[in-house]
């Protein structure tokens, strides 16, 4: 069985076939999956929809760095009384996204290092968000890392010296379908090689991010849970491993970092 740590399945595109959506990923092999929240108010959401789909479904709780522009006084108690729900396995999505720059970048800071307090005061696995920011991500988790319990840096994409890094903190990377782009994942096919299994994990990141190599190509851009497997085989064939290798250490590591 495999478990999928990133998935966001509160994503409008979801609401019309959820069910069959999540029957095709229990036929494909896929046995857990981790709901994202991305603020406050899709928190709540996640951790309602793991609530009715009791042991197969969990959430998370926490602020993207695109939404740190809308936090205010109330969201970290918020987030903390989502994280007290049992369905609720981590704090995140949260960290730093200097791509896109949706929220100016010290309100970015400042509302991540809150939820990584959060984190560190609650000993819940921080679930997190790097892109074009890794040396300010890196310091700020680094200040904290010695409170933390753990944590993933989900749809991992970065380098070899940045894997080193995260690696030396003790911290988990997400693979995603990325490593099937022929565009812009090639790269990551050699940086997996060095990731020991019981630092990494698998995750759609659905409904973004189909794999590119999959065939037939579907006929819609949505991706969905049951490519796991595909994501999963294609991460074994780079690390020169089977499959079913990738798939039991994957999913031990998301259970023991999740506590599922």
């Amino acid at each position: 069985g495999l478990i999928d740590i990133g998935a966001n399945l509160t994503n409008k595109s979801f609401a019309p076939d959820l069910d069959d959506v999540l029957r095709r990923a229990q036929a494909a092999g896929v046995e857990t999956l981790i709901v994202t929240g991305t603020s406050a108010k899709e928190s709540a959401a996640a951790a309602a929809l793991a609530a009715r789909h009791p042991g197969l479904l969990y959430s998370t709780a926490g602020v993207h760095p695109h939404d740190a522009k809308s936090c205010d006084d109330g969201t970290i108690d918020a987030l903390a009384a989502l994280a007290a729900r049992p369905e609720v396995v981590a704090v995140g999505e949260c960290g730093l996204d200097y791509n896109r720059d949706f929220s100016p970048r010290p309100v970015q800071r400042r509302w991540f290092e809150a939820q990584l307090e959060l984190a560190a005061a609650l000993q819940m696995p921080v679930f997190l968000h790097s892109r074009d920011a890794h040396d300010d991500m890196l310091a700020l988790v680094k200040a904290h890392r010695d409170r933390l319990v753990g944590g993933v840096v989900h749809c991992f994409t970065g380098t070899d010296d940045e894997a080193r890094d995260w690696l030396d903190l003790d911290m988990h990377l997400g693979i995603t379908g990325w490593i099937c782009d022929e565009r812009r994942g090639t790269h990551l096919r050699d940086v997996v090689k060095g990731i020991p299994l019981d630092r990494l994990m698998v995750e759609t990141d659905c409904p973004y991010l189909m794999p590119r190599t999959l065939r037939p190509r579907p006929k819609t851009r949505r991706n969905t849970p049951d490519h796991l497997p595909h994501i999963t085989c294609a991460l074994a064939e780079c690390m020169g491993l089977p499959p079913e290798i990738v798939a039991e250490g994957t999913t031990a590591t998301a259970r023991r970092l999740f506590g599922l």
